[in-house]
């Protein structure tokens, strides 16, 4: 009760700490979801079209940040291969859509409507593509842009109609967007480009085997199995994203393990008579120093029950003015994020509590 008093002794001052603490635990909490979010739609494209192997250009090893170029020439040999059941081609590239005199960047997938291997992960509406004047976009994308099914959308010279909206194609700096191999082809000006294949295997065929024999008719080539391709460009994202969450994540840390000790320390300052006069009538030794963990304790539990109420419809109203930013949360994160606020708290009240030292008992009397 004693540690309660000394805090709402000065109301402003409090409430300004709790918001204070309660933002640097939105902040983490967002940067988490961001996180989950970004890694799954990065990388969720490949892990729904799971496939036996993905064959791409010598030293190319994800699709996220590397370029492969193979021709249709190499997919006419891979059919050839003994074990290959389907060999489908994907072709990957940047490309503008023009809406209201604006050009907005897609990452433009092209692939064969007939296997479906390399088409969208999951329609949430419409259909797949049927005819090479068709796209499927992001539904974040369409949304962002306010497209809806059976606009058209305009590409270079090309109108093509839209006739499904994706979920998993959401990479956040950039979304996915699904038309046919032919199509994207004609886009680029080479009729012959693929990025790489996905390939199917016959039934009871061993992979290793396959995959010896591409290699042996197609030395340039690289062929990754599902597995194996996937840990690749979960790690090429993890790389380019992950320094900056923990960069930022540490900044707010920082900014609350300060925010924190200043009040305390201003406490302590403020009380230093009263914590004499307890030290002079011979209170416990750990009195004072139970008192300023208290208050540290009791500051980041107030900030994260904020956090906790502001959080969610602060998330709603984001993907609402930016569909684009697709965040995932989940109880683990939230718990994550409250240790991480507890440890702060306390790394706090020790940082404080060196103050206690230079507080003499003979001051009481002066």
């Amino acid at each position: 009760m004693y540690a309660i008093r000394t805090l709402i002794h000065q109301p402003l001052r409090l409430v300004l700490t709790i918001g204070g603490v309660a933002l640097c635990v939105v902040l983490m909490l967002f940067l988490l979801s961001v996180y989950q979010g970004v890694a799954d739609g990065s990388v969720e494209y490949v892990r729904q079209n799971k496939v036996d192997l993905w064959v791409l250009q010598r030293n190319a090893t994800n699709i996220l940040r590397g370029s492969s170029i193979l021709s249709t020439g190499h997919g006419s040999i891979i059919r050839e291969v003994p074990g290959v059941r389907i060999a489908s081609p994907v072709l990957l590239l940047l490309s503008g859509i023009i809406k209201d005199g604006q050009v907005a960047t897609l990452f433009l997938t092209g692939y064969d409507p007939t296997t479906g291997l390399g088409g969208p992960p999951q329609l949430v509406e419409g259909r797949s593509i049927q005819k090479d004047d068709e796209i499927v976009l992001d539904k974040c994308f369409a949304a962002k842009f306010h497209f809806k099914i059976d606009d058209r959308v305009r590409i270079q010279d090309d109108t093509l109609q839209v006739v499904g909206l994706s979920t998993g194609t959401n990479a956040f700096v950039i979304q996915y967007a699904f038309v046919s191999i032919k199509r994207a082809q004609a886009l680029i000006g080479f009729p012959t480009l693929v990025t790489c294949y996905l390939i199917k295997i016959v039934e009871g065929t061993d992979v290793g085997s396959v995959t010896a024999a591409i290699h042996e008719d197609l030395p340039g080539v690289e062929v990754y199995d599902h597995e194996t391709f996937l840990r690749n460009n979960t790690r090429e994202m993890e790389s380019g994203f992950l320094p900056l969450l923990y960069t930022v994540v540490i900044i707010g840390a920082i900014v609350l393990t300060t925010i924190l000790s200043l009040l305390l320390s201003i406490n302590i300052l403020e009380r230093r008579k009263d914590f004499a006069v307890m030290k002079a009538i011979g209170s416990p030794s750990r009195f004072l120093p139970r008192l300023v963990i208290q208050q540290a304790l009791l500051l980041s539990s107030a900030g994260c029950i904020v956090a906790l109420i502001l959080f969610f419809p602060m998330v709603s109203l984001i993907e609402r003015i930016s569909p684009e930013v697709s965040t995932k949360s989940s109880a683990e994160q939230i718990v994550i994020v409250l240790l991480i606020v507890g440890v702060m708290s306390l790394i706090s009240s020790f940082i404080s509590m060196q103050r206690l030292r230079r507080i003499y008992p003979l001051e009481a009397f002066a």
